[in-house]
């Protein structure tokens, strides 16, 4: 059996991945076998945005030691996993789409030869736009926000897939779908 093809989306925050993954969510086809994995995250889970699982920082440290992360990273004080479930799905011949961190791509491309890196672009006015009205930063912390994300936007690699969300949210799934279809194995493929 083929393993399935891994889309890792990344992009700035506020750039609409959770909208776009959500709306994914409903509208993928079957045929193109794509599973969409959940993050574990030591966040809230009523803290807003994405749709993860929660775990204390002990649980989550148990589970990172026992092996049960496919992938993990610290981010902006919390700690993030994708469950090895992942590595079943994708051996199975399944397609898997994932909320991944910039940081950590580099690590994750080396790990995954099916890796198809997906990022999620926004003008700089437009997510500039879309954090001020969010409200959870400084115009100060915005700013250094927006800089690290050029600067991260500057060392993806050359292999990376561009879905733009500037428009309507439909527009940008129709996109991510479209990225999803052209390079996925599908059910006709195995």
């Amino acid at each position: 059996m083929i393993r399935g093809t891994l889309f890792y989306l990344v992009g700035a925050s506020g750039s609409g991945k959770d909208s776009l993954l959500e709306g994914c969510r409903r509208q993928l086809p079957a045929q193109l076998r794509c599973c969409i994995a959940h993050r574990y995250i030591t966040r809230a889970a009523d803290a807003g945005g994405e749709n993860h699982i929660h775990l204390s920082e002990a649980e989550f440290h148990l589970r990172e030691q026992l092996g049960l992360f496919a992938m993990s990273w610290y981010s902006h004080g919390y700690h993030y996993g994708i469950g090895n479930e992942i590595d079943a799905w994708l051996d199975s011949g399944a397609n898997v789409l994932i909320n991944g961190s910039r940081e950590y791509l580099p690590k994750a491309m080396a790990m995954y030869d099916e890796l198809v890196p997906v990022l999620v672009d926004v003008d700089t006015d437009k997510l500039r736009q879309r954090l001020v009205k969010r409200g959870r930063e400084t115009p100060e912390e915005i700013e250094c926000r927006l800089a690290r994300h050029a600067e991260m936007v500057a060392l993806m690699p050359s292999c990376t897939l561009h879905v733009s969300n500037n428009g309507q949210l439909q527009d940008g799934i129709n996109a991510l779908l479209d990225v999803i279809t052209a390079n996925s194995l599908q059910a006709t493929d195995i």
